[in-house]
């Protein structure tokens, strides 16, 4: 992908560290550079409501690439992960992840390479309502959002076993 340098100059080679994608799924993991999702992209997350009432754990994943560039490779970039409440007050999660990628040999000059990152989370989200996954890179300040919804589900009542 190119770029305009500072100077009005069409460059081939990107200058900054970037966020590719952001998305939540069900399950996420990231092995051998590969995304691996389930239940991927969902922007509503059901939870089931005891009758106890008690608030349940959330299970979910987060997943993103960043993508870096040739002269950004070699050196460590911190993605900065947060699931909050939409007006901010509220913090459910805050997470980092280091990305740091070399230049393999067969690897062209100029070429971007894309770090993937997969993180199981395990919360609970104090109540129903509007949260947002926010992305961030420490360097460049860049920033992604994800917003979604909780909704509580009432259990569904259980039934005695028939006697007979």
């Amino acid at each position: 992908m190119s770029e305009t340098t500072a100077t009005g100059e069409l460059s081939p080679f990107r200058e900054k560290v970037t966020i590719d994608f952001l998305t939540l799924a069900n399950h996420v993991e990231a092995v051998n550079g590969l995304l691996y999702m389930s239940g991927g992209g969902w922007t509503d997350h059901n939870r089931v409501i005891p009758a106890n009432g008690q608030t349940p754990i959330s299970h979910f994943g987060i997943g993103a690439s960043v993508c870096v560039p040739w002269n950004e490779t070699n050196q460590p970039h911190r993605l900065i992960l947060i699931v909050e409440n939409e007006d901010a007050t509220l913090r459910v999660l805050a997470a980092e992840a280091q990305v740091n990628v070399g230049r393999p040999p067969q690897l062209s000059p100029g070429s971007e390479q894309h770090a993937i990152v997969g993180i199981s989370v395990d919360t609970v989200f104090p109540r129903a309502g509007v949260y947002r996954l926010v992305a961030e890179l420490s360097e460049s300040g860049e920033r992604r959002t994800w917003v979604f919804r909780v909704h509580d589900v009432p259990a569904m009542p259980t039934m005695a076993p028939l006697q007979g």
